[in-house]
């Protein structure tokens, strides 16, 4: 939505910017009356903070299954609040907004796999290896979801061939969802700044995007990080005038197909 920048306090005269905090308080006496000045311009995106303080001070003690709801609620919050356009500006599809997708994913994949108690996977031991798993989750799970917990302040997140099998669908869908959002905004920011060549690959992003969303997420994570380096590559040649970053989008995109 186009909003004014700059915002003045009606009660002690004080002047903020609206797009660095995103609140129309009075930083300085506390009041809500203020007013908004200055040009209007689109902004989507507002100051959050993905704050899962709580959920890891009783990662020790708390089965991880029983945490699941929260970490998600806590995800959702975060991206809920969170876009791409700043004052009129695009910003990259950052990973600090990955790594909350693909958190809030991995909970929610892993809340489905643990049985009612809690419990991991047992496996049956044959002469080849593992034979099979009954339900429930398997140590490589359980240590998928809580590297991506504890690293979720920095945006880290696993490589791909550390992604447990089962868990590939929350690394797809968090790909997918994050670059529709990320198309979402990149369509905004071309209307005032129009370029086909961007247009016709965003084109391509979505399609990309759509066809893993229709699997479930379900598959290899190489494919899905490559789907969301195009779009980042996309948003660098939008930001900076990058042109080999949109010519690397394209190949990456080709090489999906």
């Amino acid at each position: 939505m186009e909003v004014r920048g700059e915002r003045e306090c009606t009660e002690c005269g004080t002047r903020w910017s609206y797009f660095e905090t995103g609140s129309v308080e009075c930083p300085e006496c506390g009041s809500l009356r203020s007013v908004g000045t200055g040009e209007r311009r689109e902004h989507t995106d507002a100051p959050a903070e993905l704050d899962l303080t709580a959920v890891l001070a009783r990662l020790d003690d708390t089965p991880l299954d029983d945490l699941v709801d929260e970490i998600k609620t806590g995800c959702r919050s975060y991206l809920r609040k969170r876009g791409f356009i700043r004052g009129g500006d695009l910003a990259p599809l950052d990973d600090a907004y990955l790594a909350a997708a693909e958190l809030r994913h991995a909970a929610d994949v892993y809340g489905r796999l643990a049985d009612p108690g809690g419990g991991r996977a047992d496996a049956t031991v044959s002469e080849g290896g593992l034979e099979g798993t009954t339900p429930g989750v398997t140590d490589d799970e359980e240590w998928y979801l809580t590297s991506l917990l504890r690293a979720a302040d920095t945006g880290e997140r696993p490589d791909t061939d550390e992604v447990p099998p089962r868990m590939h669908e929350a690394r797809g869908l968090a790909a997918s969802e994050a670059v529709l959002e990320y198309r979402t905004d990149v369509v905004t920011y071309l209307e005032t700044h129009p370029d086909p060549e961007a247009s016709r690959t965003l084109g391509a992003i979505r399609d990309r995007a759509k066809r893993i969303d229709a699997l479930g997420g379900d598959v290899v994570p190489a494919e899905a990080d490559a789907l969301v380096a195009a779009a980042g590559e996309l948003g660098r040649y939008l930001i900076a005038g990058d042109a080999e970053a949109l010519a690397s989008a394209r190949e990456r995109l080709d090489r999906i197909e």
